[in-house]
């Protein structure tokens, strides 16, 4: 009688890591306690400029590797010099990004390979509200809506239910849908 072995799943993906991060987090949840920092100067205009480059979590500070910076602006149809994606469009990318690694890291953990994997991210917005020009109308979004092109060793039904569980894990969808207190001072 002869074994045969199941195919090897790479998207990527340490999921045995973690999985150990969440069991040993489970155990210590203090170390659970991550600050994210994000750093801005103006530029000019409507131009600034994030880093990127701090933490705090597991008890102690961290750095990546590198810092990262992002260049934030508005188009010159908002009479603005285009030096960056607005920051509503970043807020899109940070969403794709989150759901994206998430699902890279579900597939992984349910043995399904990826081929590709691709979104697209629109959110509807009325900028009448961010001008002033009607109280009635919000500053943010009214709608947004991710579609996904995914192909995996998988039937429809568990890519969709990878997606389902990405989203139910995604730190950036829960800050988007969920109500989340925020502090703005001057120093």
């Amino acid at each position: 009688m002869s074994t045969v072995e199941s195919p090897t799943v790479d998207n990527g993906v340490d999921v045995a890591a973690l999985l150990g991060a969440r069991d040993a987090l489970a155990a210590a949840p203090d170390a659970a306690q991550f600050r994210w920092r994000a750093r801005c100067e103006w530029v000019k205009g409507t131009h600034s400029r994030t880093t990127v480059h701090d933490f705090s979590g597991l008890g102690a500070e961290h750095t990546h590797r590198t810092p990262f910076t992002f260049e934030g602006d508005h188009p010159e149809v908002f009479a603005s010099a285009d030096h960056g994606a607005t920051p509503t469009e970043v807020l899109l990318a940070a969403l794709a990004g989150c759901l994206t690694a998430g699902i890279a890291a579900v597939a992984t953990h349910r043995n399904v390979q990826l081929r590709s994997v691709s979104a697209v991210v629109e959110a509807d917005h009325d900028i009448r509200g961010i001008l002033g020009a009607d109280p009635d109308v919000r500053n943010g979004f009214s709608a947004v809506r991710v579609r996904y092109e995914i192909d995996a060793d998988a039937p429809r039904a568990d890519v969709e239910a990878i997606v389902a569980q990405s989203q139910k894990r995604s730190a950036v969808y829960d800050i988007l849908t969920n109500p989340t207190a925020v502090t703005v001072e001057v120093g």
